[in-house]
């Protein structure tokens, strides 16, 4: 199965580099280390043919022999691996250490006088595998002599040597590999730092705490910053267009509405009231559903990366509006002087607006707006809610504005809430009327300073 984490994928793949390097690391050593014991072999047997050299001598009858040989003792124990020859030319006169035995080596096709020695791969008397040296002299007399001088030693120290080093060292590799796969997660971490700082950033934007990425970042990254904040940008942009869009369709119906309700009032004037009624009625009806497409078009884009809404500011403002429209209740408002939301300012207003306008509309004398955690409370003290009407708020879809008892206001409401993934919720207030609570937690507040 492929792991989506990036992380853990440049892990693995580092975490695999690392072994095969070190893999490989280690059967070079290994071949290093073999191959220098094999030249400290082809020192020793340096040695041990020139002591032989040294020792060899032709007696009057023209026969060879050692005269003293090699001190190792370990030419003297038998299958000890450490194996000397001194024959003539013709092999009819063979000298050999104690340790063949009755066995003899085999020489190689090569013999030339000089000091030069011959290195070549041998099998034993016993099948097993030698390093050995060989060097042909010529010894003087009477009767010159061509002799030919091997020393042979068991290659089995050598495979023994370089398993023990293999292992150990394989050991202390596999503990390297353990350090350098921690040291390599770290470094992924710290590369991908940056992303992380991104994604956060990103999270901030879509909770309207920034309006942009920061460019300050590393080259590698800065492709993606620059795309973002162009999508941004452009995002911004259509949701003014869309605005602008939907501001001039309602000023091009409220001319055609206006027309519509003076014909109205015209027909009742003249008796003809049925005509007027149902001229009434259409108008509303046009009314309702261009509002409301309104505020979805507005709402379709919600741009959450401009400045903080004034949450006082906006409220105080909507107050003085009702008030100066005729209402006659009293507006307590609980929320702190320098408090702020990052919801668009046009959107607080369709919020609030529309709460506060259906509170005093059947408040009798008190009208109370609170905000905190991001939530806003509306209470009233009118009658409240009207039987029956509460299943038909709190269900999805339900058109609180054909029911004759919330209005247009609140389906206009849910639908921006709607583009904020935001939830109102409906109950009994203290005061005796209507309790409606927006929750706008998603977005981020911005408390009063300290």
């Amino acid at each position: 199965m492929r792991t989506r984490s990036l992380r853990l994928r440049l892990f693995l793949f580092g975490a695999a580099a690392i072994a095969g390097a070190l893999a490989l690391v280690g059967f070079v050593l290994v071949l290093l280390f073999e191959h220098h014991v094999e030249r400290t072999m082809d020192d020793d047997i340096e040695t041990y043919v020139r002591q032989l050299v040294s020792d060899l001598a032709v007696d009057s009858d023209g026969r060879l022999r050692v005269i003293t040989a090699t001190p190792d003792p370990r030419f003297a124990r038998f299958r000890s691996g450490f194996y000397w020859q001194v024959a003539s030319d013709d092999r009819s006169d063979v000298e050999r250490s104690a340790s063949l035995g009755d066995e003899a080596l085999e020489f190689s096709g090569r013999c030339e006088n000089g000091e030069r020695i011959f290195y070549h791969r041998l099998r034993g008397p016993w099948g097993d595998a030698l390093l050995g040296g060989e060097r042909c002299v010529a010894l003087g007399g009477a009767a010159p002599s061509r002799l030919r001088v091997l020393v042979a030693l068991d290659l089995a120290g050598v495979a023994r040597a370089r398993d023990a080093f293999a292992a150990e060292l394989f050991a202390a590799l596999f503990l390297i590999a353990i350090g350098l796969a921690f040291a390599t997660w770290i470094q992924v971490g710290l590369g991908l730092a940056p992303l992380a700082g991104l994604g956060v950033a990103v999270g901030e934007i879509a909770k309207g705490r920034r309006r942009r990425l920061d460019s300050p970042a590393p080259p590698e990254v800065l492709p993606l910053i620059d795309e973002v904040n162009g999508l941004l940008d452009e995002r911004d942009k259509e949701i003014e267009r869309a605005r602008n869009r939907a501001s001039d369709l309602a000023h091009g119906l409220k001319t055609p509405l206006t027309a519509l309700a003076a014909d109205a009032r015209l027909l009742r004037e003249k008796g003809e009231t049925e005509i007027a009624r149902s001229l009434d009625r259409i108008g509303d009806a046009m009314h309702r559903h261009v509002a409301r497409e309104l505020a979805r078009a507005r709402s379709r884009g919600v741009a959450r990366g401009g400045a903080p809404t004034p949450v006082a500011e906006v409220v105080d403002a909507l107050a003085r509006t009702l008030v100066s429209a005729g209402t006659e209740a009293r507006f307590d408002m609980r929320i702190a002087p320098q408090a702020r939301i990052a919801v668009d300012r046009v959107d607080l207003m369709e919020i609030l607006g529309n709460l506060m306008e259906n509170a005093a509309r059947h408040a009798r004398a008190r009208i109370c707006i609170s905000f905190g955690g991001g939530v806003f409370i509306v209470e009233d003290d009118g009658p409240g809610l009207p039987e029956g009407s509460e299943a038909l708020i709190r269900r999805r879809g339900g058109r609180l504005d054909e029911t004759g008892g919330a209005g247009l206001g609140l389906a206009i409401v849910q639908d921006v809430l709607d583009a904020y993934g935001a939830d109102m919720r409906f109950s009994r207030s203290a005061l005796g009327g209507l309790r409606v609570e927006v929750d706008l937690s998603g977005a981020a507040e911005f408390p009063a300073a300290g």
